[in-house]
């Protein structure tokens, strides 16, 4: 009898439970309602996918609109049409590649610094509220662990699952 993948084992009780609870944190952190107050709050009147791509261009060096595409998972003509609706609302500027004059990098202007600031300043307050009641300790362990389920989940993004198909 040949011997089962990993992949068949039963799965264990807290990675149910893990999955679930990022699953509903997702959600929640995601919803229009939860978008709307914080863009109320801050200020701004960006859609989702235009504060995630602020956030990713915020966080890197400028970059072309493919590899930002690549980072977040997306097609590229998604991130062209929210480029361009940031350029025309003074967000970001292209401008030359050094690497390649024909080719194009994407750059926050002072107006998307200052509203990424303001996004994070206003994401930050949330969190602040939502862990108010726990320790330093037990708030340092969470980050500890988040950095390394992310790395994690960066590591294995192209794994394959494995899974045996459906009886």
């Amino acid at each position: 009898m040949p011997a089962q993948s990993p992949a068949a084992a039963p799965v264990s009780a807290n990675v149910v439970e893990i999955e679930r609870v990022l699953t509903r944190i997702a959600y929640l952190a995601g919803r229009a309602r939860q978008h709307e107050r914080l863009m109320a709050t801050a200020g701004l009147t960006l859609d989702r996918a235009a504060v995630t791509i602020l956030r990713h261009i915020a966080e890197s060096e400028p970059m072309r609109p493919g590899v930002l595409a690549v980072r977040m998972s997306v097609e590229a003509s998604h991130v062209t049409r929210q480029l361009r609706q940031l350029e025309q609302g003074g967000y970001v500027v292209r401008i030359a590649d050094p690497d390649d004059r024909r080719a194009q990098r994407i750059q926050l202007t002072d107006l998307g610094v200052a509203a990424v600031e303001r996004i994070r300043e206003v994401s930050h307050r949330g969190m602040e509220m939502a862990l108010a009641d726990w320790s330093d300790e037990d708030i340092q362990q969470l980050a500890a662990l988040f950095r390394q389920l992310l790395a994690d989940f960066i590591a294995h993004a192209e794994d394959s699952l494995d899974v045996p198909p459906a009886s």
